[in-house]
């Protein structure tokens, strides 16, 4: 929950671009996932973890080995940086601006 608050920015700053931030939440309830949703501000769309008892978590599926865990995902879908951890927000924007400006120049 540390990095609500720049991912918060990074939606703003980016609200008229190429651009698309997803989150896997770790809560248990609907109720707890809604309360906090509403209570962080988080706007974007944020995925239940465990979404039922017969399916694997996202987290499984994704062979997570902790929270947070970060994909920055092109605009080709090609998966270009991980980062188990906050990698500080000076390097998402750096990274993030890189893609968003490469995505820019490819659309038609």
């Amino acid at each position: 929950m540390a990095m609500v608050p720049h991912e918060r920015s990074l939606v703003k700053r980016m609200s008229d671009k190429p651009f698309a931030l997803i989150g896997i939440n770790g809560d248990d309830g609907d109720d707890e996932l809604a309360n906090k949703n509403e209570e962080k501000q988080i706007t974007w769309r944020s995925f239940k973890n465990k979404q039922s008892d017969e399916e694997k978590s996202i987290s499984e599926q994704w062979n997570l080995q902790g929270w947070p865990t970060l994909y920055l995902i092109d605009h080709q879908g090609i998966i270009r940086q991980k980062w188990l951890g906050s990698p500080g927000d000076a390097v998402l924007d750096r990274e993030i601006d890189a893609l968003v400006e490469l995505a820019e120049k490819d659309a038609p």
